[in-house]
This record gives C-alpha cells, sequence and structure tokens, in this order.
C-alpha cells in the first residue's frame, strides 16, 4: 500500500566524502578522460610516453635503458625515439647527446630514469614486467584521440561520400520539375534559362526546376593496419592517427568500421562497428613486429564482412609487400580476386614502396577496383586515408 502523505524521517545529516571533487566509484577511464581536459600535464606527458614505448616495441626497464643511452646514443635513439629520450629524462634529446659521458650527468640520469619508470609503475601504467599496462593504454587511447581530433579539425574535411539514390537531403544533384519542394532547392539558373526561352516576363511555376538531392549510401570499411617490423616507431605513430581519424569521421557519418592488424599473421580483427572506444583502444595498443602477411589480411577481411547490403571497402596500409607464403604474390592477387567476387573493393596505401611493391599494389587496386597511394609524407597519411573514404561510391 503506498502513503502519499508520509514524508520519511530524517534523523541526521552526514557529509558526503569527496577526494579532490571526483566520485569514488568513478571509474578510471572517466578519471582519465577528466585529467586529460583538465590539461593535467605532468599525466598527458606520461601518456604520450607509453604511447611511444608501444610504437617503438620497448618495456620500461631503467638499467637496460639507462646502458643504451650512455654506452650508444646513436642506437638508443634509433630504438627509443626523441619522444621517449626527452619524457624520459626530462631534457631534450641534444643536450642529453651532448653530456651523456660526464660522470656527474650520468649518475644524474641513472636517477631520473629510475624515478620516472617507479612513478608511472605506482601510477598502473606499467606492470610488473615492465611493459605497458591496460590503464597505460587507456591513457595513451585518450591522447591519441584528442591529438588527433584536434589535427583533422584544423586540417578540415576532405569531401563527402554520396550515392545516386533519390533523398530529401544531401548534396544538390541534378535538376528536375518543380512539384513540391523547399525554396532552397529551386534551381534559379536554369529556372530563369527557360522562362527566357519561352519569352516569359516573369517566373511561373511550370518554369521551376529544383535540384535533386543525392543520399549518402551505407559503408562498411575495414582498416587493415601493416603491423610488421618495419613499421617501429614513427611509422605506426602516424598510422594509428589515421586509424582514430578514419573510425571517428566513419562513425560520425554513421557508417562502420572495423579494424584488422596484421604482420605475419592476423593479429587483431573487429568487424565494422559503432564502437569508437574499442576501434580507439585496439589501434592505441598495437606493437610492430615480424613479417607482413597481405593474402592472409584480405581473406579475413572478407569474413569480417557480414553485411551483403551495403557498400564494403578495404583499405589496406602497409610499407611493404608479402613476405609470408609459399608465393606471396600470386596469393595476394588470388585473394584480391576472391574479395571482388564478393563485391569487396581494396586501396592500397604504400608508405614508401619499392618498384616492385608499388608494381603489386597497382595490381591489387586494379582487381580490387580501389586507389592507389604512395606515400613519403607521414604526416599526411590522415588525410589519405580520409579522402579514400570519402571518395567510396
Amino acid at each position: 500500500m503506498i502513503y502519499p502523505n508520509l514524508k520519511p524521517k530524517v534523523n541526521e545529516l552526514s557529509k558526503l566524502d569527496e577526494s579532490k571533487g571526483k566520485l569514488k566509484s568513478q571509474k578510471e577511464e572517466e578519471k582519465l578522460m577528466h585529467s586529460v581536459l583538465d590539461n593535467d600535464r605532468e599525466l598527458i606527458d606520461k601518456g604520450k610516453l607509453v604511447s611511444s614505448a608501444i610504437n617503438h616495441g620497448i618495456s620500461f626497464v631503467p638499467d637496460l635503458m639507462y646502458e643504451n643511452l650512455v654506452n650508444d646514443y646513436a642506437l638508443a635513439e634509433k630504438l627509443y625515439g626523441e619522444t621517449i629520450i626527452r619524457l624520459l629524462t626530462g631534457y631534450d634529446p641534444s643536450f642529453v647527446k651532448k653530456n651523456v659521458r660526464v660522470p656527474e650527468f650520468k649518475r644524474e640520469l641513472l636517477k631520473i630514469i629510475a624515478e620516472r619508470v617507479e612513478s608511472l609503475k605506482q601510477e598502473g601504467l606499467i606492470g610488473a614486467d615492465k611493459s605497458v599496462s591496460d590503464k597505460g593504454i587507456e591513457l595513451a587511447s585518450l591522447i591519441l584521440y584528442f591529438e588527433e581530433l584536434d589535427n583533422i579539425t584544423a586540417k578540415g574535411d576532405f569531401g563527402e561520400k554520396v550515392t545516386k539514390k533519390h533523398f530529401v537531403y544531401g548534396e544538390r544533384d541534378a535538376s528536375f520539375n518543380y512539384k513540391k519542394s523547399g525554396y532552397k532547392d529551386i534551381d534559379v539558373r536554369k529556372s530563369a534559362k527557360l522562362a527566357i526561352r519561352r519569352n516569359h516576363k516573369e517566373l511561373t511555376k511550370d518554369d521551376l526546376k529544383v535540384f535533386d538531392r543525392k543520399s549518402r549510401g551505407k559503408i562498411n570499411v575495414i582498416y587493415a593496419l601493416d603491423a610488421s617490423g618495419s613499421m617501429k616507431g614513427k611509422k605506426i605513430e602516424f598510422c594509428k592517427k589515421a586509424g582514430v581519424a578514419l573510425a571517428y569521421k566513419v562513425i560520425d557519418a554513421r557508417d562502420k568500421v572495423g579494424l584488422i592488424v596484421f604482420g605475419s599473421d592476423v593479429k587483431e580483427q573487429i568487424e565494422p562497428c559503432e564502437d569508437f572506444m574499442k576501434i580507439l583502444k585496439s589501434i592505441t595498443g598495437v606493437q610492430a613486429d615480424k613479417q607482413t602477411d597481405i593474402a592472409g589480411t584480405i581473406n579475413n577481411a572478407i569474413k569480417l564482412f557480414k553485411e551483403k547490403d551495403v557498400t564494403r571497402h578495404l583499405i589496406l596500409l602497409t610499407d611493404a609487400m608479402p613476405t609470408v607464403g609459399d608465393n606471396p604474390t600470386e596469393e595476394t592477387l588470388e585473394a584480391a580476386s576472391c574479395a571482388k567476387s564478393e563485391g569487396i573493393t581494396i586501396s592500397v596505401i604504400g608508405i614508401n614502396l619499392d618498384d616492385d611493391g608499388k608494381e603489386l599494389a597497382h595490381k591489387i587496386v586494379e582487381i580490387g577496383e580501389g586507389r592507389m597511394y604512395a606515400i613519403k609524407n607521414l604526416e599526411n597519411i590522415d588525410k589519405i586515408v580520409l579522402e579514400d573514404y570519402y571518395s567510396v561510391m
């Protein structure tokens, strides 16, 4: 029975516990998100540090990192890259290189590196084995997301994909006779020309021409990211950013995006979906090693494209042609033919491919009816990936 006039009796009020304005029940991911949004510079730098460690495929072993820096700085610079050296030591790489043999600086360097690594461990960003933890990947993914979102916002949009199906909204296309439509759809130029040809002094309803509009067809895109050993460092970093940009734009346009990470075999795969965070975290955690299996990647993509009544498009991003299989080239082209028979188009984005690689890439896109892009400037990869998505008809 309900008693509407009965009010609860409160004997005592107690103060809610609060820690620095954050609810205790708040998830770790939300805490990290708020810290990044609040521009917590120390946490952001740690996020960049663990992100670079993932991209270079290294673990945080203080003594080993110190020895590499002081014994062979040139080699250490190749292994770690400038970002890790700067964020790990707190000094500009050029300063470290200049002073790395000074005894006093070497002692300070060892102390700083040990303290930074211990700080990462205390924050839960690396585990007991010194590799990046799940929390570290979450933080790195947030840093990657915000950096690339700022980047693509600054660059602007690069077009839009449309189909010829008639729709109320969309891009204005061919003109047809006016029946009942909004005034914004009237093609003034063609209407005026028609009235002039008819010797009309004024526009009549019969003279009016209006624009047809084209709708966007549904698209499922799979981003196939090469994670072979040669992709370590800057290559994998920029390709990850391109993948984030693609996922953001595809899902924002209400299309679906999937992911395949490949090396000597397929390391990870996600069928086309609208789960941005799932794609983001998977891309962030990618580490590069071993060889390249493109045929296996295409064959796996065919299985992942489960929806049949949509445009299906595969974007292959690699810096080398296949090295896995008895006859990698023939097997790759055979896989491309299978994809084509399933109605799947393929584009290839090649990073500094040699002549043989370019030739094979051209054959793949010829079979797959996609586009071939030869990349030299890594900073343009996100733009090109987006342009390819927008070009799919």
